[in-house]
Parts: C-alpha cells; structure tokens; sequence
C-alpha cells in the first residue's frame, strides 16, 4: 500500500501524507475493485482533474467487438475511467469483456439490468423485488466493477410536490426514472436509500467506491438549480456522512444543464453539503442549443467546474441527445473534456499542467517544430495540419510565414547583441 501510495502521489506532485491524509477523510477516493487487477485512480481535493467517457450498447445497437472498440480508443484518448452503460445485449458478457480489456477503472449503473432482467423474465421491472435489485448490484461488484451510480437520493421527500410543480423537462436521469417508477408502483421508499447499509456492505466487501448519482438532475437549462435537484443532494450529502462513518469510498454526481453563471454555486453547494466529497459532473452542459456539438458545450462548462472545484468530470460527445455514440465521437468527447480538464489545472497551479505548457510554449518561440508536436496533448492531428503545405519561408508555418513575429522577435534580439 506505502509503495502504491507513493506512486500516486509522485504522479499527482503531492506529499504522501496529503494523499494519505485526504484518503481517510474521503476527500480523496482511489478507484479500484479488489478483484480488479489495476494501478487504483486517485480523484479528489488538490489533485489534477479526470476524465472519465460512457460507452455501452442500446437495444437498437448491440455490437461488442464495437464496444471494445470504443474502449480502446478511449483509453488512448487519455480517459482515466470508462462507465459501462449497456442496455442492449448480454450484459452480462458485455461487461466482463470490458472489464478485462480495461486497464483503467471501469463503472456501471446496476439498476438498468435490474430492469433488462425483469423485462427477459416478460415482467417489469415496478415488480422486481428489492433483493432482486441487491443480487444484481452484488453481480456487477463481484465481477470486478470499481464504481456503481447508485440512484440513493431519490426519496419520496426529494420528489415531493414534483406533479403539482413539474420540471420543462422532468426526470431526465435513466436510472433516477426507474427508481421513481417502483417507487410510485409499490408506494414504497427507494430500496437503495432504505437500504443504505445493505449497500455499503457490499461495497465495503468488494472495495468499490459508490457514485450516489443525480437522479434528479436538471436537463434544461430552465430546471437548473431548482428545488428537486437541490433537496436530492441535500440527501445525498448525509449519505456521504454515513458512507465514511462505515469506512465506504464515495464521490458525488452532479449536474446536468446549468447555465456559466451558476456553476460556482453548484459547485460550492455540493462541496459545503456533502463535506467536500468529490464531485463528479457531466459536462455541465451550458446551453441547451448545441446537439451535435455537445462535447464543445460541455467543455466550456467542464473547463469553468473543474475550475471551481469540480474532481471528475463525464465527457458529452457530438451525438449526446441524438444517438448513440460511434467510435470517432468517442474520442471527440474524450479529447474536449480533456482538454478542459487541462486548462482547469492550469488555472488550479497543478504543477505538471503548468510545467507542459512551459515546454509547449519554449519549443513554440525556439521554432523547434519537431519538439512542440511531441509536448502537445494531442499531436497526431497538429501534426497533419503543420505537414499538409510546407511554408516558403524555412523555421516558420504557413499562417504566417515570412512574417512570423517569434521568428522576427528571434532574429532583433539576436541582431541586437
């Protein structure tokens, strides 16, 4: 354990008694399931922000060696974790191949086979019972995830009053819509908040860390902020609470479609209620205009929440809201949120976000192309772009070219002496 936590805290630029000390405050999380055989991720307060990118099946499309596929090239495009989300297929089969291809954390939401199980069994899932739902948690757990979203906020008090005053968009969240279902249907608690202790023992047993979702997250930018999203995690945060009372890894999910100028509130709200637990963001997405582009949306609010305070945030491809994302929107949605993740630490002084783009930016005024291809974060393509046409004027780019203002700058200075 000293030699792993040594590892991690060379890489992160941190003390190993920060790490340490953060870890047993659950402040820091380290992902990774014991019967999983992988370096665990470090995510949480004062380290360089992650990344994390969905894939997973639909029941229109179900292609495993697509899947892999997607995995791969993910992992490639620097995603730290990568959720399983398939809802298509044999599940079953689905997930144990992507565990075992994966080199990185792997996540899943358990509740949607509960519900794929129920409908194979021609019943639906309102009539699942609660240790049906439990069996099928223990099964992703036990077949190596690091990391379950579970939907635990989702109470009968969260949702409260939600017919009278409904949302432009309602519950947009799969699995917090499953859980309302039974909920409404068996006019029962939701049986992973009633339950909790059930769930932190079997996470307990399997050292995997709980993602207490946000089922009741807002996705339009009209329900940001409202009294749903923030009576769930005022839930959540003292599940947080119980989670670290019985030695339980968690982190908290977060919004949804909030708008640039309420994103620090978000961020400083998740933090002040659940006691600075790390937070986990999709996107957020800034505006509701962009389908097709989502990935661009959500890098601008990933970039401004990691900023914040944010410790993980979930990429959003081109195809969110439109289909099912290929291979190439993968990466294009791992690539932007990396990208955002980068520019926060910058900003955040994590040292080695800082130190490359030192490096990028000395290679850049010494005209040492050669060097800056090889320091950018992703050089392949800057690379086809510089070698597509070749400038007239030797050291410099075709933007420029013989005006280059380095090379001018270079050439006074040296005149100069």
């Amino acid at each position: 354990m000293q030699k792993m936590l040594k590892k991690i805290a060379r890489q992160e630029g941190v003390p190993v008694k920060y790490l340490r000390e953060n870890i047993k405050q659950g402040t820091i999380i380290l992902l990774r399931n014991k019967k999983h055989k992988i370096t665990p991720l470090a995510i949480g307060k004062g380290l360089s922000t992650k990344v994390n990118a969905n894939i997973g099946t639909s029941p229109d499309l179900v292609n495993l060696k697509l899947e892999i596929n997607k995995l791969n090239t993910a992992i490639k495009a620097g995603a730290d974790t990568v959720m399983d989300l398939s809802t298509g297929g044999d599940i079953d089969r689905i997930r144990k191949e992507i565990i075992q291809a994966s080199k990185v954390p792997i996540g899943t939401v358990p509740i949607y086979q509960v519900a794929i199980d129920s409908r194979k069994r021609k019943k639906s899932f309102i009539n699942a019972s609660v240790d049906e739902i439990f069996e099928v948690i223990e099964k992703h757990l036990a077949d190596g995830v690091d990391f379950i979203t579970v939907h635990c906020g989702v109470t009968k008090e969260s949702i409260r009053g939600m017919r009278r005053k409904k949302r432009l968009c309602g519950v947009v969240s799969r699995g917090g819509s499953i859980m309302i279902e039974w909920m409404t249907f068996n006019k029962k608690e939701n049986p992973l908040y009633e339950y909790y202790d059930r769930l932190l023992k079997l996470a307990k047993k399997y050292n995997a860390t709980l993602s207490l979702g946000d089922g009741l997250r807002p996705g339009a930018i009209a329900d940001a902020t409202d009294r749903y999203q923030i009576k769930e995690l005022i839930v959540i945060g003292e599940l947080v609470k119980r989670a670290w009372a019985e030695g339980v890894s968690v982190m908290v999910e977060g919004p949804g479609h909030i708008p640039i100028n309420e994103i620090e509130a978000n961020i400083l709200l998740e933090k002040n209620i659940c006691a600075n637990a790390p937070f986990y963001v999709l996107g957020p997405l800034v505006t509701d205009s962009g389908a097709g582009y989502d990935h661009i949306v959500a890098a601008i609010g990933g970039a401004l929440a990691a900023y914040y305070g944010a410790d993980f945030l979930c990429y959003v491809t081109p195809s969110e809201h439109l289909g099912l994302p290929n291979v190439r929107e993968v990466e294009e949605g791992v690539i932007a949120t990396k990208l955002a993740a980068h520019a926060a630490d910058i900003a955040r002084g994590i040292k080695s976000a800082r130190l490359r783009d030192l490096e990028v930016s000395r290679a850049r005024y010494s005209l040492r192309w050669d060097k800056l291809l090889k320091l950018l974060l992703y050089p392949d393509k800057a690379k086809k772009i510089f070698e597509r046409k070749k400038s007239k004027s030797s050291f410099t780019c075709t933007m420029c070219g013989e005006f280059c203002a380095m090379k001018k700058t270079k050439e006074i200075i040296k005149g100069s002496k």
